[in-house]
């Protein structure tokens, strides 16, 4: 076997399993993975519950010794049939779950990093941290009402990007949550060995002219147009005028106004999905190469096996922060 699972650090469920698949993705923040396991008569295998500790690893790639691939994990949900043989369906998550399911509210002041708020996000919650690294940017002041940490961690972490910073994502590894910039893996992995390879060109998306507005002001009660702090195009002659509307809080000068613009001027939208022997270790905001273009992950399933294969879901970075962070 080219991985294992154990539950509650002591049941060792790999021989059971029929099937194991496992998705990360940038518009979530839990590592997830399916199950299937095959139950005989007599496998002494004791009775599986939504909440027990779980953890999969697996040998990477050019690698001969197991690692984790999603720990700290959680149960999250188990479906059982029974048609002569029993088998149960599991879904599991990393433990990042519990910050997208679970709501709180902040009142946090001006002037603090996403850094900083990460950590007093897990004091709060006594979570484990890991390799938090400072993202630099000065955040305006946040008011997070009745909404998951989860939606409060990537608002900072969109706010970051927005005002030119760097991308993260939150991460669960064995070590404790961490942000990741994207991007920033030592190990860019070369995909060749591809099976299929698909391109997505639209002009669905594309944005060729911005007015980035100033924030909505009345005079006696009487409604006046909004303030352009910012126009800007590109493409317009070619493509046509796709024209989009941004109106932003934090944007306070003319100067960020057209930094802002034009990190949403795109023209065609481009987009690639492969599939290629499987590479477990890859993640979501990862770098790839791929026919000579270093590309990000936006979403990486990994069907485990011998081999194994993967699908990723890929982008240039311009098009991630567009997508993703300045939204």
């Amino acid at each position: 076997m080219s991985y294992k699972v154990i539950v509650k650090d002591k049941y060792d469920i790999t021989p059971l399993i029929e099937t194991i698949s496992m998705r990360d993705s940038l518009d979530q923040i839990a590592c997830q993975a399916s199950i299937r396991v095959a139950v005989p008569s007599g496998s002494g295998l004791p009775s599986l519950a939504p909440g027990m500790d779980i953890r999969i690893s697996g040998i990477p790639f050019g690698d001969k010794s197991f690692h984790p691939l999603l720990h700290p994990g959680v149960i999250w949900e188990i479906e059982s049939t029974n048609s002569g043989t029993k088998r149960l369906n599991m879904t599991v998550y990393d433990r990042m779950i519990y910050l997208e399911k679970s709501e709180d509210e902040y009142l946090l002041p001006k002037d603090q990093t996403a850094s900083q708020r990460i950590r007093k996000y897990a004091k709060d919650w006594n979570i484990t941290l890991g390799t938090i690294p400072e993202t630099k940017s000065k955040l305006g002041k946040a008011v997070y009402r009745a909404q998951t940490i989860f939606s409060m961690i990537f608002a900072d972490l969109k706010e970051t990007a927005k005002s030119d910073g760097p991308m993260f994502h939150p991460r669960m590894t064995s070590r404790g949550l961490e942000l990741f910039e994207l991007g920033s893996n030592s190990n860019v992995i070369q995909l060749d060995r591809l099976i299929d390879m698909t391109q997505m060109r639209t002009l669905e998306g594309a944005v060729t002219k911005i007015r980035v507005l100033a924030a909505s002001e009345s005079s006696d009660g009487k409604e006046v147009p909004s303030k352009a702090l910012a126009v800007e195009e590109k493409g317009t002659k070619e493509l046509g005028t796709l024209q989009k509307l941004m109106t932003d809080d934090q944007i306070k000068t003319a100067d960020a106004a057209k930094k802002y613009a034009k990190n949403y001027l795109t023209g065609i939208q481009q987009t690639f999905t492969v599939t290629a022997p499987d590479i477990n270790t890859i993640r979501a905001g990862d770098a790839v190469m791929v026919s000579g273009m270093k590309l990000i992950v936006m979403t990486a399933s990994h069907d485990l096996g011998n081999p194994g294969t993967m699908t990723l879901e890929l982008a240039t970075a311009d098009y991630v922060r567009r997508r993703y962070y300045l939204e």
